[in-house]
């Protein structure tokens, strides 16, 4: 049975696997959101950064990218994955349906965020995620690279994400002004 992932943050744009098959999807009852702090990858314990996660919302649905895992090497990769993105326990691996567009619907691992986690901060306003993003640093960079990365790939993937191009706009003009 074929393993799928749902990416819908930097596994769109940087999985760290080469996907048997990736095909733009949609995840009904969750929606893409900055409601999780980031300790690690993009910001510290003393200044902690954001990152996306899957927040369930009745009605919601997240548009990303399905990425079939290959047969070759699969427990490595799910290994790898998991090491990843459960690094703080702040998001549960679920298995959940996921609808491809070119018709198919197939179950995929998707990475949820635990609202009962330290690490939930769900409900800032755009304004605050964005002083947030604009200043975060981690282990894997600027938090603000994740953001811009984001933005661009769903770009490129043709989806559209209101809320996120706007947190993306409105870092740029944070660190265009820093610059100044």
């Amino acid at each position: 049975m074929s393993l799928w992932v749902f990416g819908y943050g930097s596994l769109m744009w940087n999985p760290e696997f080469e996907a048997a098959e990736a095909v733009t999807a949609t995840l009904p009852g969750y929606a893409r959101s900055f409601c999780m702090s980031s300790i690690h990858h993009r910001g510290s314990v003393e200044e902690p950064g954001l990152v996306l996660a899957l927040d369930a919302h009745p009605g919601a649905e997240c548009r990303g990218l399905a990425l079939r895992i290959p047969d070759a090497g699969r427990e490595e990769i799910l290994a790898a994955l998991r090491e990843r993105e459960l690094i703080s326990s702040a998001y549960v691996e679920r298995r959940l349906p996921v609808r491809l567009d070119d018709g198919r619907e197939v179950e995929a691992l998707a990475y949820v965020v635990d609202r009962d986690h330290a690490q939930y901060c769900g409900g800032l306003s755009e304004a605050e995620q964005a002083r947030i993003i604009a200043r975060a640093h981690g282990g894997r960079g600027p938090n603000r690279d994740y953001l811009w990365s984001t933005a661009e790939h769903l770009d490129v993937l043709g989806i559209a994400d209101p809320e996120l191009s706007r947190i993306a706009q409105a870092v740029r003009r944070i660190v265009d002004k820093s610059l100044a």
